[in-house]
């Protein structure tokens, strides 16, 4: 994993794990790899990984279970929201760039369906 110097890890990893979980490459009810290997896997700190975990586990993404390890949850209404937040995150933060740009509402809407329309299309 890459890490942009410019946002903190912990927010990185925390990020990482959401798009795993939503994209379905982590299941409700899987268990995450324990911290000290997550932290070798991505070559950070331990207290890093402890940190995005639990931020996970109070936002109730995550659940803990003592002695065995830390799970996805199964509460596919959380998955859901979960989704929905990252998805507005991102439609925000494309929006306020095309703005940047000056293009209107308009010529967004008319970007983005002849990107979908072409996309897949070799240049």
């Amino acid at each position: 994993m890459q890490f942009d110097d410019k946002v903190p890890i912990y927010y990185q990893i925390k990020n990482y794990l959401y798009h795993r979980i939503v994209a379905g490459t982590l299941k409700p009810g899987d268990k995450l790899p324990a911290v000290r290997q997550l932290a070798v896997d991505l070559t950070v700190n331990v207290n890093t990984v402890q940190r995005a975990l639990s931020e996970m586990i109070t936002e109730q993404i995550l659940e803990s279970k003592r002695g065995r390890g830390n799970f996805v949850t199964q509460d596919q209404d959380q998955i859901t929201a979960l989704k929905q937040r990252l998805i507005t995150d991102y439609i925000q933060e494309f929006y306020t760039q095309l703005h940047a740009l000056n293009l209107s509402d308009a010529e967004i809407i008319a970007e983005i369906e002849r990107y979908i329309q072409t996309k897949g299309e070799p240049a």
